[in-house]
C-alpha cells in the first residue's frame, strides 16, 4: 500500500481516536465517568439486535446526505444546501405517498422518485446560477435552505395539515417499513431504506469512476480551465453535478418520510440531516465506502447516545461534542499528516 493511501486511511482513524479521547477528558472534567459512558455508548450500539437496527436506521439518511455533499465536492462544488433539499424531498415523497393510489410496485418507486426529483429541482437553482452567472453556490445554497424550510411548512399548513400539526400518513403501498426487518431486530424502526442507500453508494461509485460523464465531472472539479480547453462544457457539468447531488439529498428526505415516520410534521427547526452529511462526507474522504462507514459511526453515536444517558447518566449533548471534535480533527488533517510524515522520516533516518 502506498504512503498516500496509508495516510488517507490513518487520518480518519486518528481523528476518531482523538475525538473520543478529548471527549473522554471533557467527561472526566465535568464529573462523569468516561469509561462507564463509552461502555454504555457501545452497549447502545452493539449489545442487542434492537440497537443495531436503530443504528442502521439512523445511518440510512446520513449515507445519502453524505453522498450529496461528496458528489458535489468531487466536481469542485460545495453543496451546503443539502438540508433544504432533504426537506423538499421529504415533502414530495410524502405527498405522492398520500395522494396517489396504485399498487406498491408502482407507488413506492414513484414516491421515492418524487423525493429525488424534488431535491434535484431545489439543487438545480444554485447550479444554474453558478453555471450561467458565476454566482457563488455556497451563498445560494444557504439561502435555499431557509427558503425550503419555510416553503415546506407553508405548504403543510395550507394544504396538508391534519390534527397533530402534521400531514396524513402515507398509504401502505408507498411505505418502506418492513415487518421482517423489524422482527429480526427486536422491533426496531429499521426499514428497507438501507437498501436504497447502498444502491446509491454503488451508483455514485459507478458514475464517477466507470463512465465518461464521471470523468468529465471529476475533471471539472480538478481544473475548470483545463477542462474547458479540452472541449468540456463546464456549465453543463456544474448543473448535472448539482442535479445528481440534490437527488441524493432528496432521497435522504424520502427515507424519512416513507421509512422512518410515514408522514411529515410542521418543522420547528432544521433536521440537521443535511448538515450532518457534511461531517459524514468529510470523515469518509468523499468516497462511497468511506461515507458508508462514517455514516455507521455517526448513526451509532446518535442512536447510542440515549443509552449513554440512561445507563451512565452522561448528557446526550456530549455526543455532539465528540462529533464536533472528530470533525475538527479531520479538518485538521494537515497537522496529523505532518506528524505522521515526521514519524515516518525519523524511522527511515534511524534505519
Amino acid at each position: 500500500m502506498s504512503r498516500g493511501r496509508l495516510f488517507n486511511l490513518a487520518i480518519p482513524l486518528i481523528a476518531i481516536f482523538l475525538g473520543m479521547l478529548v471527549g473522554g477528558i471533557i467527561m472526566l472534567v465535568s464529573g462523569y465517568d468516561p469509561i462507564g459512558g463509552y461502555s454504555a455508548l457501545f452497549n447502545g450500539i452493539f449489545s442487542e439486535s434492537f440497537y443495531i437496527g436503530e443504528t442502521v436506521r439512523a445511518m440510512t439518511p446520513l449515507i445519502l446526505s453524505g453522498l450529496a455533499v461528496a458528489f458535489a465536492y468531487r466536481a469542485g462544488l460545495l453543496n451546503i444546501g443539502v438540508e433544504g433539499q432533504v426537506l423538499v424531498g421529504w415533502l414530495a415523497a410524502v405527498y405522492v405517498g398520500i395522494v396517489v393510489e396504485a399498487p406498491m410496485i408502482i407507488h413506492l418507486p414513484l414516491a421515492i422518485f418524487a423525493g429525488a426529483a424534488a431535491g434535484a429541482l431545489w439543487a438545480f437553482v444554485p447550479g444554474l446560477l453558478k453555471a450561467k452567472f458565476h454566482v457563488n453556490e455556497v451563498i445560494v445554497c444557504i439561502m435555499m435552505n431557509y427558503v425550503g424550510y419555510h416553503v415546506v411548512n407553508s405548504i403543510i399548513r395550507a394544504y396538508l395539515i391534519v390534527p397533530g400539526e402534521r400531514t396524513e400518513s402515507i398509504q401502505p403501498t408507498a411505505s418502506l417499513q418492513s415487518a421482517f426487518l423489524e422482527s429480526i431486530t427486536d422491533y426496531s424502526r429499521l426499514h428497507y431504506g438501507i437498501i436504497v442507500a447502498i444502491l446509491a453508494c454503488l451508483f455514485m461509485w459507478f458514475l464517477l469512476w466507470k463512465t465518461s460523464l464521471g470523468y468529465e465531472l471529476r475533471s471539472v472539479g480538478f481544473n475548470q480551465h483545463a477542462s474547458r480547453y479540452a472541449g468540456m462544457s463546464v456549465g453543463r457539468n456544474v448543473m448535472i453535478t448539482m442535479i445528481v447531488s440534490g437527488s441524493f439529498a432528496g432521497l435522504a428526505g424520502a427515507m424519512q418520510g416513507l421509512g422512518m415516520y410515514g408522514y411529515m410534521t410542521i418543522l420547528t427547526g432544521f433536521t440537521n440531516i443535511g448538515f450532518d452529511g457534511i461531517a459524514v462526507a468529510l470523515l469518509g474522504a468523499n468516497s462511497s465506502i468511506g461515507i458508508f462507514l462514517s455514516a455507521f459511526l455517526f448513526g451509532g453515536l446518535k442512536s447510542g447516545a440515549s443509552a449513554m444517558q440512561s445507563q451512565a447518566g452522561v448528557p446526550v449533548e456530549l455526543i455532539d461534542i465528540v462529533i464536533a471534535l472528530i470533525i475538527f480533527f479531520v479538518a485538521s488533517s494537515y497537522i496529523i499528516r505532518w506528524v505522521l510524515l515526521r514519524i515516518q522520516k525519523k524511522k527511515e533516518g534511524n534505519q
